[in-house]
């Protein structure tokens, strides 16, 4: 097995757990494939762990073990055990009306690079390194043994330093819609076509708590997607719910779902949702800010700031008095303490009295490795605008 060396001083981090090594903390690079797993030691010789090699990536290697790997062997056995705890976990924690989960989620299930969505009997799979590519086999054939019976493989991996997508069904295809439930609420998932593996399942708990506050309540949801939030207000009884996205495609997603879970008093609107804001003339009780991610890299950050600031401004002065805003960000370079400074700064210009009652984040399908603080990507703030 080839040796990663870290440089004198680096290594802190990762007697800490934490899974990645930056190129730039390197004091000898192995030789070896790319995706090869490689030992990690600190300077002075001493193990430090085992990774996935990534020539490709300023994450120049992605660490699953840690500490001595003298008694450790790295076969079939050693990967199954990995996915049946985080297989238990779901199983342990999913109530019976939903069947639409993360399964698998890299660092957080110290599976570093591999994601796993479930749509009922289907299981959309993301490898992003070559090192999660060299395991798909192992995971097909353990996903086999469980529930699922269709496989769509839905990559994007860096390789030479372009992203390289790849997607493909892994055997039979489903020959009927993909029909999901999540609370009991119902979805139809196209994971081929879909945003991420064809659903934004990270906010299941925040569509839940929003169906317990919208009663007779007028909704506005912006960057609705095919619907999460709105179907969820409807659900809860709200008096109207109007849907904004500037994609047509999701519009008409999104009413369809309205037409399967047979709710009414929606309305959808095709648009861009910063020009939807400006211009509309309505208030409205409850408004949800669910944008796209504003900071893909850390040189995004501070025009993100900038754009999260404005949208917050907008969506504080559309509510009326006694109003409630959802406002998140999934933009992991923008972090929690960050966000909230950014939506301080969006009251104070608005100078509305506004107090946060709940903070919010991602459901227990999505865990966060406590040594990786990194995978606390989705933040936001429930708010009481007076």
């Amino acid at each position: 097995m080839e040796i990663l060396t870290i440089k004198k001083g680096r290594e802190k981090s990762l007697m800490n757990k934490h899974p990645w090594v930056f190129s730039g903390a390197i004091l000898q690079a192995p030789n070896c494939e790319n995706g090869a797993i490689v030992a990690v030691k600190d300077s002075v010789g001493n193990s430090l762990g085992l990774g996935f090699w990534d020539v490709d990536s300023q994450i120049s290697c992605r660490l699953f073990h840690f500490g001595s790997w003298k008694n450790v062997e790295i076969n079939n056995t050693y990967w199954i055990e990995k996915l049946e705890s985080a297989y238990n976990l779901r199983k342990k924690l999913l109530t019976k009306n939903t069947n639409v989960y993360r399964l698998l989620y890299a660092e957080g299930d110290f599976l570093p690079g591999i994601i796993v969505d479930v749509y009922s009997e289907v299981a959309v799979i993301q490898l992003l390194t070559q090192g999660a590519l060299s395991l798909e086999t192992v995971l097909i054939d353990f996903l086999k043994q469980k529930e699922f019976k269709y496989f769509y493989l839905k990559s994007n991996k860096i390789a030479n330093k372009k992203k390289v997508s790849e997607e493909r069904w892994i055997g039979p295809q489903p020959e009927e819609e993909i029909i999901v439930k999540e609370n009991g609420v119902l979805f139809a998932i196209n994971v081929e076509t879909g945003q991420k593996t064809g659903f934004f399942i990270d906010q299941r708990d925040n569509r839940l708590l929003l169906s317990t506050i919208c009663k007779d309540k007028t909704v506005l949801n912006t960057f609705s997607f095919t619907g999460g939030f709105s179907l969820y207000a409807l659900l809860g009884g709200a008096k109207q719910v109007i849907s904004v996205d500037i994609s047509e495609d999701a519009i008409l997603a999104c009413d369809k779902q309205v037409e399967i879970n047979k709710f009414k008093n929606h309305k959808s609107v095709i648009a861009d949702c910063f020009d939807y804001l400006r211009t509309d003339t309505n208030k409205y009780d409850i408004i949800i800010l669910d944008p796209p991610a504003f900071a893909k890299s850390a040189d995004k950050i501070q025009n993100a700031t900038r754009g999260y600031k404005e949208l917050n401004m907008l969506g504080i002065k559309k509510l009326n008095p006694g109003g409630i805003l959802l406002t998140f960000s999934c933009s992991q370079h923008i972090d929690k303490f960050l966000f909230q400074k950014i939506v301080f700064g969006a009251a104070a210009d608005v100078g509305k009295n506004v107090r946060i009652i709940q903070f919010l984040s991602q459901p227990f399908d999505h865990p966060i490795n406590i040594y990786h603080p990194e995978g606390e990507y989705l933040k936001g703030l429930l708010l009481y605008v007076e």
